[in-house]
């Protein structure tokens, strides 16, 4: 039997996690079960043998699968079995990813592959919330020498009241929903969307999630102690790696001397990216061509990237730390200038072009019906997304070559990101509203761009939103005990700095948030707080600037965009509306010049109309109506007589919609002929009296009209 060791983490509700580690994946260099109810993960862990100390990053890869077994499902079409990761997928490949990279210390360069797989899926456990308490465990599991444990969860508000690990029905109704990573000491990453909530309300969430991060570290250590030191594995640089960094030694002092003063130089100027960029490179290239061979350009040119972006990045430090200036010359607090318009793409049934400094976004906003709805049918959920927005990054953005191979994990994410900052605030409509951005020029909060542009462009479409969202990003640089934070910030002061805080709100309060912490010193409560405050400076700012290109949302749709009318029918009246084969709808269709869908919805038949022209549109709804007619009981019509038989007559209370009125409810007297009353064609007034038990038929009368013979009038 293989040791196998466990450890229970207790929540404030009486639910309990349980972690397990030494039954499952024992090749891997640490594998651990993370079991919430009938949810369950499997993380496993392998590092490599060799260091790649040629690596200017930390070769990280987070993997995150979800097999439709858990869920008990079979994956739908053709190809039955899993495939690429989903958009969903990735996203949590991003979480786990964004919460354990700055944990690791600059001089582990040895290759790292987590794999995290949902095995049994329960629907009141959302697997997300487990998944870097998986990964962290597996990490400490292996030994391996990162600034851990972590951990992160997912917390909601419902009600007022916060839940850890909440379930999807509990999720859906919630005002906050956030994805929190921290270490025992501070915060790390925070991702999530909230329905304009204050700044203090954000903050006591993350203050809430911290304390239940806590329990589960402190049960990771417990887990760890429990483990033999045989199960520990360490990992040693052999001789070749020790030489090498001897080496790198060298030619990165011999780099610094040469280039330092430079690039500081041409930091001074203050110049635009692109000009800054060209002048780094003939500093660089300087540099190789006098003390380096073309051999050991070609051997060493990715250590040599690596030791010139830590010369930009002290440079940049020192400007904004010591000098209190940035690399734009901005003061901490000023935003970069801003430019929008609305309507600049005239074809489009909306669109925006909003530039802030050297970031550009072009977005589009897309009308349409139910049918273009965004399906999710994964291991967790089916649903129809009915606003969804696409961000694009093209290479020529940053002025780049790059081969496109599909949608990257970036775009995925910050699309995700922009699309929460903006779905709350959508109206209820009957339209399916697709929006993209398209990121023409990038120097930083690109994803930002992407919000503001956005909402400019829904509101060009029409789209009534009474508080439009603005985003900005936020930078923060720490020495010792001094920190700057900065607003808006651009590319380098993303990559070179300590923190990047992505935040979207109307002038109500938050929407949206995206957090990475690049060092383990991570935030402090008192910080994080500094920040949102000038974060809302920030962001009201910038929607006053959008809000002078358009006040207020367009009261009229594009004369081009497609309008939707919507209507309910009793569901016995569906098969009636399609007709036989589909023969009556399509030749309302025919004759409206309209698209009309039909979905059934408890006891209603929910229809969408589709069409450009209202004229034609009140027509179609007007016809099914006429089928879908249902008589008030106790009312009275005008009906026009259509036939008459022996046993009574056919009369015709609203346009093709017929009854029986039978011979015996015509009048008071015997009949002979039903002509000694009235005619075909003759208009007169029935009563509606109800739906035969029997047959299911109407139930009219006229007799109840007229006067009684033999009785007074009152």
């Amino acid at each position: 039997m293989p040791d196998i060791v466990k450890e229970t983490i207790s929540m404030k509700d009486g639910r309990t996690i349980i972690i397990e580690t030494g039954r499952l994946a024992k090749q891997a260099d640490g594998a651990v079960i993370v079991r919430e109810k009938n949810t369950m993960l499997l993380a496993t862990v392998v590092v490599s043998k060799e260091t790649k100390n040629e690596s200017p990053f930390l070769p990280l890869t987070v993997d995150y699968r979800e097999k439709y077994s858990a869920g008990g499902k079979i994956p739908g079409g053709f190809i039955k079995r899993e495939g690429r990761p989903s958009d969903e997928e990735i996203l949590t490949m991003r979480l786990v990813d964004r919460v354990l990279r700055p944990t690791f210390p600059d001089s582990f360069k040895k290759e790292i592959q987590v794999m995290i797989s949902l095995l049994s899926y329960d629907k009141t456990v959302l697997p997300d919330g487990l998944a870097g308490l998986a990964a962290s465990t597996a990490l400490s599991v292996a030994g391996i020498p990162f600034n851990g444990p972590i951990s992160e969860i997912r917390i909601i508000r419902l009600n007022g009241k916060f839940i850890i690990n909440p379930s999807l029905d509990q999720l859906k109704k919630s005002d906050i929903d956030l994805i929190v990573g921290a270490s025992n000491h501070s915060i790390i990453m925070i991702e999530g969307e909230m329905k304009e909530i204050k700044e203090n309300e954000f903050l006591e969430t993350v203050i809430t999630a911290h304390k239940a991060i806590k329990t589960q570290i402190e049960a990771q250590i417990r887990l760890i102690d429990k483990l033999s030191n045989k199960q520990r594995i360490f990992f040693f640089d052999d001789q070749g790696s020790i030489n090498s960094y001897q080496e790198n030694k060298i030619l990165k002092k011999e780099l610094f001397l040469f280039s330092y003063e430079k690039i500081e130089k041409i930091y001074q100027n203050f110049i635009n990216k692109k000009t800054r960029s060209i002048q780094e490179k003939i500093v660089l290239n300087e540099f190789k061509k006098n003390f380096l061979t073309e051999e050991k350009i070609e051997k060493k040119e990715a250590i040599i990237d690596q030791f010139f972006e830590e010369i930009k990045k002290k440079i940049t430090r020192n400007l904004v730390l010591k000098k209190g200036v940035r690399l734009d010359g901005r003061t901490n607090k000023q935003i970069r200038s801003i430019s929008s318009f609305v309507n600049y793409l005239p074809g489009v049934h909306g669109s925006a072009l909003f530039s802030r400094g050297e970031t550009q976004s072009l977005t589009t906003v897309t009308l349409g019906s139910s049918l273009d709805a965004n399906k999710i049918d994964n291991v967790i959920m089916e649903n129809q997304e009915k606003f969804y927005l696409h961000y694009n990054f093209p290479p020529f953005s940053t002025g780049e070559i790059r081969s496109i191979r599909g949608v990257s994990r970036r775009e995925v994410g910050h699309g995700n990101l922009a699309q929460r900052a903006l779905k709350n605030i959508i109206p209820n409509n009957p339209y399916t509203i697709r929006v993209v951005s398209d990121i023409l020029e990038s120097n930083g909060s690109s994803s930002m761009a992407t919000v503001c542009a956005a909402s400019l462009a829904l509101m060009d479409a029409g789209i009534p939103i009474e508080n439009p969202v603005s985003g900005i990003a936020m930078g923060l640089f720490m020495e010792n005990e001094k920190k700057v934070i900065i607003s808006d910030i651009i590319g380098e002061e993303d990559h070179f700095g300590d923190l990047d805080f992505k935040i979207t709100g109307t002038k109500c309060g938050m929407t949206a948030c995206q957090m990475d912490v690049k060092t383990m010193i991570g935030v402090t409560y008192d910080l994080l707080n500094q920040i949102l405050i000038q974060a809302l400076e920030g962001r009201i700012f910038i929607l006053k600037k959008m809000l002078e290109t358009l006040p207020r949302y367009r009261k009229k749709m594009k004369p081009h965009a497609p309008k939707i009318y919507t209507l309910n029918i009793p569901k016995d009246f569906i098969g009636s509306v399609i007709g036989p084969g589909g023969k009556v709808i399509q030749e309302i269709q025919s004759c409206t010049n309209t698209n009309i869908l039909i979905e059934e919805k408890g006891n209603l038949g929910y229809i969408e109309i589709l069409g450009k022209d209202d004229e034609k549109i009140k027509k179609a709804i007007n016809r099914i109506q006429q089928i879908a007619f249902v008589p008030e009981l106790g009312k009275v019509y005008q009906a026009k007589v259509k036939s008459i038989k022996d046993f009574g007559a056919f009369v015709e209370i609203s346009k093709g919609v017929e009854g029986l009125l039978h011979i015996s409810e015509i009048g008071w007297k015997r009949l002979n002929k039903i002509e000694e009353e009235f005619h075909v064609g003759d208009i007169i007034d029935v009563k509606f009296m109800g739906i035969d038990e029997k047959n299911k038929k109407m139930k009219l009368s006229r007799k109840v009209l007229l006067p009684r013979p033999g009785k007074k009038n009152e």
